[in-house]
This record gives C-alpha cells, sequence and structure tokens, in this order.
C-alpha cells in the first residue's frame, strides 16, 4: 500500500533506505500514527528524513503520493478513498464537542451522513450556489463551502469558517526549508555545529556512564564517576558590517549573531562600516569615541581564532583600493591593505554575504572582496553556511 510513497520519496532524491522503510511499516503496523493523518505525516518525516535540508522534499513527496480529492471526480469522491470507516469515524469524534456528536446521532450519525453525501454528488450535476440541500458555496447545506452548518462535511474551502465542520478536505500548504532558503536562528544553529572542537573542562559535573560501569563492575558495588563537561573549545572572531545598505539584513544579522552566542563559547565581535579599516567598536551608540585600533585586535587575537567578516560588500569601489576612500573618515591606508593583514594574521577565515549569490556580479565592490579572499565568500543559506563552516574547519 506505502510502496508507492516510498519510490516517490526516492525520486525526490531523498536517501531513504528500504530498512527506513522496513521501520515506517512497523510503526504504522504497531499503531503510533493510527487514526490520525498528522501523526501519519510526521512518523513518516521522522523516520525517513534524517536531514533537515530534504524537509521541503519530503513534503512535496508526502502531498504527491496523498493529494486528495481535486484531482478526482465528485461522483468519486468516497469511492476514491480507500481509508477504513473507523479511522474516518475516531478521527472526526476526536474534533466533535459533546453536543456536536448528539446533534449528528439526532440526525441519523456518521454513517446516514456520509451516504447522503454520496447520494448527492452523484445527482448533482452542476455548481449551485446558497440553500440547504446541494453541495455548493454558502448556505446551510451539510456539504460544501463557505456555509454554516454544524455537522457538515467541508469540501474544497481553503479555511476553517467556524471550525466545526466534520470532515476537513482542504489542500495541504508546505514552507519550504531547502538548503538555499534564508536562515533562521535554528537553521544558522545547524550549520554552525560542524564547526566544532570538543574539549572537556570546567567542573566535574557531567556522569561519565562508562567509567561508572566499569568502576562498579570492578569495586563490587555502585562508584560513580564524574568528569569534566565536554565544551566547544572553538574560538571565533565575527566582524559585522552595518550601516547604510546592510540595514535591509538587520533581521538575519540579528539572528545569526544570536545563534553565535549561544553555539560558540569563546566568541568575540566587533562592528566596521562597509570596509575594514585602522578602527573598529564594539558599542555603535560610542562608534566615534570608543574605538579600538584594529591593529589591537591584531596583537589580542591569536591565530588559533576562526575569523569569520558579515557583510553585504556592497560600497564605492574606492573604499577598498585607494587611500583616503572611506565615505566617513579619511583612511591613511586602504581598505583592501587592511583586509589582506586580517587575512594574513587570521589564515580560518570567511567572508558571509546575506545578498544572494545570483546578485553579486551585478556589484563590482563584491567581485574584489571576493578576490581578495580567495573566493572564501559564502551566500548567507544554509547551504553557503555550510560550506563556510567546512572552510574554517580546514
Amino acid at each position: 500500500m506505502f510502496l508507492p510513497f516510498f519510490q516517490t520519496l526516492r525520486s525526490q532524491n531523498i536517501p531513504v533506505s528500504l530498512r527506513e522503510y522496513l521501520a515506517f511499516l512497523e510503526g504504522i503496523s504497531i499503531g503510533l500514527a493510527r487514526y490520525d493523518i498528522e501523526e501519519f505525516y510526521f512518523l513518516a518525516r521522522a523516520i525517513m528524513v534524517k536531514d533537515e535540508r530534504n524537509l521541503d522534499k519530503f513534503d512535496i513527496a508526502f502531498s504527491q503520493s496523498f493529494q486528495g480529492l481535486e484531482d478526482i471526480s465528485s461522483s468519486e469522491v468516497l469511492d476514491a478513498i480507500d481509508l477504513p470507516q473507523d479511522w474516518l469515524r475516531k478521527e472526526i469524534e476526536k474534533h466533535l464537542s459533546p453536543e456536536e456528536r448528539a446533534e449528528i446521532e439526532a440526525l441519523g450519525g456518521f454513517d446516514v451522513l456520509m451516504e447522503t453525501l454520496k447520494q448527492r454528488l452523484a445527482e448533482q450535476k452542476e455548481r449551485h450556489q446558497g440553500g440547504s440541500k446541494w453541495i455548493g458555496t454558502g448556505g446551510t447545506s451539510p456539504f460544501g463551502a463557505y456555509g454554516y452548518n454544524p455537522e457538515g462535511v467541508r469540501i474544497g474551502q481553503d479555511a476553517s469558517r467556524h471550525r466545526r465542520a466534520v470532515k476537513v478536505w482542504d489542500k495541504r500548504d508546505f514552507k519550504n526549508l531547502d538548503d538555499t532558503a534564508q536562515l533562521g536562528t535554528r537553521n544558522i544553529k545547524l550549520a554552525m555545529k560542524r564547526l566544532r572542537s570538543w574539549a572537556r573542562d570546567g567542573a566535574h559535573d557531567e556522569l561519565d556512564l562508562d567509567g561508572t560501569i566499569r568502576a562498579t563492575a570492578e569495586n563490587g558495588y555502585l562508584d560513580v564517576k564524574t568528569r569534566p563537561e565536554r565544551r566547544n573549545a572553538v574560538k571565533v572572531l565575527m566582524f559585522f558590517d552595518v550601516g547604510g545598505s546592510m540595514d535591509d539584513h538587520i533581521k538575519v544579522v540579528e539572528e545569526l549573531f544570536s545563534a553565535a552566542r549561544s553555539e560558540f563559547k569563546h566568541l568575540e565581535y566587533y562592528y566596521f562600516h562597509n570596509c575594514l579599516y585602522e578602527g573598529v567598536w564594539r558599542d555603535n551608540v560610542r562608534r566615534w569615541t570608543a574605538q579600538t585600533p584594529t591593529q589591537d585586535v591584531f596583537n589580542t587575537y591569536g591565530k588559533d581564532y576562526k575569523v569569520i567578516f558579515v557583510g553585504d560588500a556592497s560600497m564605492s569601489p574606492y573604499e577598498i583600493a585607494i587611500k583616503g576612500g572611506a565615505n566617513e573618515h579619511y583612511n591613511a591606508e586602504s581598505g583592501e591593505v587592511w583586509l589582506q593583514r586580517a587575512r594574513q594574521h587570521w589564515p580560518d577565515h570567511i567572508w558571509l554575504n546575506p545578498v544572494p549569490q545570483q546578485h553579486w556580479r551585478f556589484t563590482q565592490s563584491i567581485a574584489m572582496i571576493r578576490t581578495l579572499f580567495d573566493d572564501r565568500m559564502v551566500p548567507m543559506t544554509l547551504e553557503g553556511l555550510t560550506k563556510g563552516m567546512k572552510l574554517l574547519g580546514k
């Protein structure tokens, strides 16, 4: 019964194996998703999808495999659905109050309701608006859309109005979560987990299960062992471009910053505008009165730091290449000089660009920064950040 679904998943390039398909069938057989299409969906997704980048592909495959009635002629609707009556009944009962169940029973019960629907589908030959009998829009018929009936079957309506329909037959809509989508905090954390170097330090507050088992077996009594908690020992230094055209990217950059602070224990950061020059700052309100000399940053943070520049690299080419080219102050040395010094000081570095990659070729300054960084510029997508973390981890 579910083999076409498995084949559709494979056709969407989802790496689902026969072992996972058999595990899914076993879950169905023991009742993990009984009488509930949402439970069925989440069970299948949990077993068959191992990488979040395949979630949207799974949703497409699921929709193709189990989409329904918009592709079935009205006279064949009920006959075309191969669902057990007890499944439908259980699903419906979950969404009805005791009073609503009593109303349905007073009209003859669920079986009469569904049989009447089948007869109406066979009898009706045209679209109907309003009224109390035919399947159409508006009105008080138990069947159709955009009307009112407390024990109705809603057909073809894109949203609930009274939230009292017995059976909701709406089209499923899925949200893309592929690796070319703009990042959210959760996806950023997922990508950043690839940049890890575990070390044990701090208090002895983590249970050493293997050590406890070994010590207990050797001593003949329970001998609990602990060990220092593992922490991510990677050191990260981030430089954020602020102001000007970066105002369009505030939300995603804030999400990136939030994810980085929660993921890395050793995280330092500074701000700059457009290009790196002789001074950076920590507080944008005090950017002119409390700058830190860039050379001091070089002297403070060693070569073991992983450095991430975050900016759209969109500026006048003079701001990169020419002494005095900065648009807010006189720079005694060009931005190119300072960027080259940064790259030499921190060998592990990338430039993360929130501008979609397909637009890079239209901005000369982006091409210049990309060349300066030896093509270590990546887009701010899950795929791009994953690539960036691999570059930093080399």
